[in-house]
């Protein structure tokens, strides 16, 4: 009996970018999956575009939310209807080479690793100009995974016959909030070291996001994981080099 892959896909104002996401998808080696678009209330046309893949290719799947509610409300709708044993996060702007869920899948197999997480390019937003390769840890604790950037969204696989099923936190970082959580129940994330995801970098402004950004994973530590300001402030320091080291250039 062949594993179903479920692919989490919250879309808001997408238009621009939905379609490379889900041929991404189409083109994946292994054929065994279906894709949950969650359409955000978007005001532009991500609903009929998403519509129109869902009428030719009945592995993709359209959600519409009749008022806006954030990424991690229209995940835990794709997630209420995945059937598959395998969850797989893949953002509307982002994109995965043809191999993803096919060496992924394998190296979980192999590992028996509940979550893992890839290596990736970041490229610009036309999807044109690719930066340099994002290496990964072997592996992540909760400990460690506290203070470090590593696993991109996009990259994410759980295997849900290991943790059962889940929801999101209605929470800014509802991915790294879930990542925290598998781990401290105890499972290890284990990395695969290729290159099989694209993050699309949008334009905005840089210096706000990153402050924006450390102030919303101050407030996981502290309202999410419930940790002291001290033990907050160590792990944030590591966070925050982590980052640097990573985006510190294209």
């Amino acid at each position: 009996m062949v594993d179903l892959v479920s692919i989490i896909t919250p879309a808001y104002r997408a238009a621009k970018y939905v379609d490379r996401a889900i041929t991404s998808v189409q083109q994946q080696t292994y054929p065994h999956w279906e894709m949950i678009v969650t359409d955000d209330c978007s005001p532009d046309e991500t609903r009929e575009i998403v519509t129109r893949y869902a009428e030719q290719d009945r592995r993709v799947k359209l959600i519409a939310q009749s008022t806006n509610q954030g990424p991690a409300m229209a995940r835990n709708a794709s997630l209420q209807r995945a059937q598959g044993r395998f969850i797989a996060f893949l953002d509307s702007d982002d994109w995965w080479l043809s191999t993803k869920l096919e060496r992924q899948l394998d190296s979980m197999r192999c590992s028996g690793a509940a979550l893992s997480y890839t290596q990736f390019r970041r490229v610009d937003q036309d999807g044109e100009n690719e930066g340099r390769l994002i290496k990964v840890p072997d592996r992540l604790t909760y400990r460690v995974l506290l203070g470090n950037t590593a696993i991109a969204t996009s990259t994410a696989i759980v295997d849900r016959k290991q943790t059962g099923d889940f929801q999101m936190a209605k929470t800014y970082y509802d991915d790294f909030a879930l990542w925290l959580r598998l781990l401290r129940e105890g499972y290890v994330a284990r990395a695969l070291h290729e290159d099989l995801m694209r993050y699309r970098v949008l334009q905005g402004s840089v210096s706000r996001s990153k402050v924006n950004s450390a102030m919303k994973v101050w407030s996981t530590y502290r309202e999410v994981e419930g940790l002291s300001v001290a033990r907050s402030s160590i792990h944030f320091s590591r966070y925050a080099c982590n980052a640097l080291l990573k985006y510190a250039r294209f």
